[in-house]
């Protein structure tokens, strides 16, 4: 068959600093799902885009072009609303885990597609598979048959949706090209607004553990990943989050589900219970909801819906989780004030212990990770533990030690103030 365009035709296009039509775009995507368009002319036009940047007509049409290569859900037979979470990655970001069942509590469903970690940022699959049972992978139908019960479902996004952004996403991997904004929100929002959520609200990480690192890369990709969800009819909302130091006490797979079945049972730590309280107050409030979700923390009304989703999927919520055979503390060389802690060198850390992985096929290993004893701003002494590291594989510590030189500071001045964890919000 006759192709509409040619390949060199739209990468000489976005290379001059063009800007490609709604043609090119249909027909790019969709003829490098099918194949016809090499991965080497992707991968250049990938690099035009990441040089010269896509107009917002240009990145509404890419992504709209993404969803048309799968298929589409739809939680109408529900018969109630439904809001999602999309986190930009961080470390401790553990946040999906009391989130979702706390946002169900009150009514509204969530189908929280989630991932695995890559690098030093750890998956949300990857810590829930530390429980004895739990499984991520889930046919639709026993996705919907969960919203309906439970009304909370954390699970592996299925290969129907958006099949061009994954195929896209494995070669931006590998070719310096992740990094472009368009692609970024083009990726992550082809599969949100296929998904179906009627409500999405986005935690976009900026600082040292993030993804964007600067405060005004992380509020451009904020503000278009907000326009492309309300062009495509999803009320859409971003918190702009610091991700300069980690998030909680624990960096890991089950540590973090032991710190988030604390935070549903009214404690953990303040840091999480404020991110996990402002993310619910907006789903809920773009589901149509105006009730404070903090007291369902506490009641144990979230904690219900949390034992009811785990077991939902094969997980016993009772079980005890995995504890790493070996561990390791690094103390505090002088008294003072700490007033940093690097969450790049945490989350590098326990991705070196064996938290996270290099590789999509690596194994992840379910105890180890880093458990923080101080937070920027808390007073230490001399000698006290500032953090434990845990592995099943001791030979693992030397690196794990290396990606923490240098990692924090400790001030003999205690007038430190910690930066505020929620720094804008876009809608």
């Amino acid at each position: 068959m006759a192709e509409g365009f040619d390949a060199v035709d739209v990468i000489r296009t976005k290379r001059d600093g063009g800007t490609l039509s709604d043609g090119q775009i249909d027909w790019v995507i969709d003829a490098y799902t099918r194949g016809v368009v090499a991965d080497e002319q992707m991968s250049a036009l990938a690099m035009a885009i990441l040089l010269r940047g896509m107009t917002r007509a240009e990145i509404a049409r890419w992504t709209a072009a993404m969803i048309a290569t799968g298929e589409r859900m739809s939680f109408a037979q529900l018969g109630k609303p439904t809001a999602d979470k999309h986190s930009t990655g961080g470390v401790g970001d553990k946040i999906t885990l009391p989130l979702a069942p706390l946002v169900a509590a009150f009514g509204v469903a969530v189908p929280q597609l989630s991932g695995r970690g890559l690098g030093h940022t750890g998956g949300t699959l990857d810590k829930l598979e530390s429980i004895a049972g739990w499984r991520a992978s889930l046919s639709n139908e026993e996705m919907m048959a969960q919203l309906a019960d439970v009304g909370a479902v954390i699970c592996a996004a299925g290969s129907g949706l958006a099949p061009a952004d994954k195929k896209l996403y494995a070669l931006r991997d590998v070719t310096g090209t992740v990094e472009s904004i368009p692609l970024i929100a083009s990726s992550i929002m082809s599969k949100k607004i296929a998904e179906g959520t009627g409500a999405l609200v986005l935690d976009v990480k900026v600082g040292s553990g993030a993804f964007m690192k600067t405060q005004t890369d992380a509020a451009e990709l904020a503000q278009t990943m907000v326009a492309l969800g309300t062009d495509a009819g999803v009320k859409t909302v971003a918190l702009l989050t610091d991700m300069s130091t980690p998030l909680g006490l624990t960096a890991g797979n089950a540590l973090e589900v032991a710190e988030s079945v604390e935070v549903l049972a009214g404690g953990g730590p303040a840091d999480v219970v404020e991110l996990t309280v402002a993310l619910a107050r907006e789903m809920l409030q773009a589901a149509g909801v105006d009730e404070d979700p903090a007291p369902a923390l506490v009641d144990g009304r979230a904690m219900d819906v949390w034992r009811r989703m785990i077991a939902a999927q094969g997980g016993s919520p009772d079980a005890p989780l995995p504890v790493a055979r070996e561990s390791h503390v690094v103390t505090a060389p002088s008294s003072g004030t700490l007033t940093r802690l690097d969450a790049l060198a945490v989350g590098v850390a326990a991705w070196r212990l064996g938290a996270g992985r290099a590789r999509k096929e690596d194994v992840v290993q379910a105890g180890a990770g880093v458990v923080i004893h101080a937070k920027p701003g808390d007073p230490v002494t001399s000698g006290q533990p500032l953090l434990t590291l845990y592995t099943d594989e001791p030979d693992r510590f030397a690196r794990a030690l290396e990606a923490l030189d240098g990692s924090f500071d400790i001030s003999a001045d205690s007038a430190f103030t910690p930066p505020p964890l929620i720094l804008e919000r876009y809608a």
